[in-house]
């Protein structure tokens, strides 16, 4: 068993207290599921190549070496067009706004997201931060070099 990190999270004045605080629905899940908090009732349509700014009422503390992620759900991407745009995104260690999820409608048909559905899940991940430097030396030679985008060969 491994330990958890804890992060601390705000409820924010339009979060609904009806909602669990974001979840792992299986013991080995990686992902917290995070709802839409837009108010009792609300709908939010997304129109086909239209994205939106979906808002969760919550706030996070998350501890210095950690980010969160948010990823898309699977079957909300497979059953809708719904995906999370800038996949995965980031929430960093000193953010303490309003966890907000962008989605885009890359479907043919209008998509409602209605309150209290469940639009992404939230990874705790370690944070290295590199150093960059410009090196005078020459850059290590590799079997692939300077090939680009799918350049590895692989049919």
């Amino acid at each position: 068993m491994f330990k958890p990190v804890t992060v601390k999270v705000k409820k924010l004045s339009h979060y609904d207290e009806s909602f669990p605080l974001p979840s792992y629905e299986t013991t080995g899940a990686a992902g917290a599921d995070v709802r839409a908090s837009l108010g009792a009732g609300e709908k939010l349509l997304i129109k086909p190549g239209e994205r939106v700014l979906v808002t969760t009422g919550l706030s996070m503390e998350i501890p210095m070496g950690y980010e969160v992620q948010v990823r898309p759900r699977s079957g909300l991407s497979y059953k809708t067009g719904l995906m999370v745009l800038n996949s995965p995104g980031t929430i960093d260690s000193d953010y303490r706004g309003e966890v907000k999820v962008i989605l885009g409608n890359l479907g043919k048909v209008d998509e409602v997201i209605n309150h209290g559905d469940r639009i992404a899940q939230l990874v705790l991940a370690p944070v290295t931060q590199a150093h960059y430097e410009v090196s005078t030396d020459e850059l290590t030679e590799t079997a692939r070099g300077a090939g680009g985008f799918g350049s590895t060969g692989k049919q």
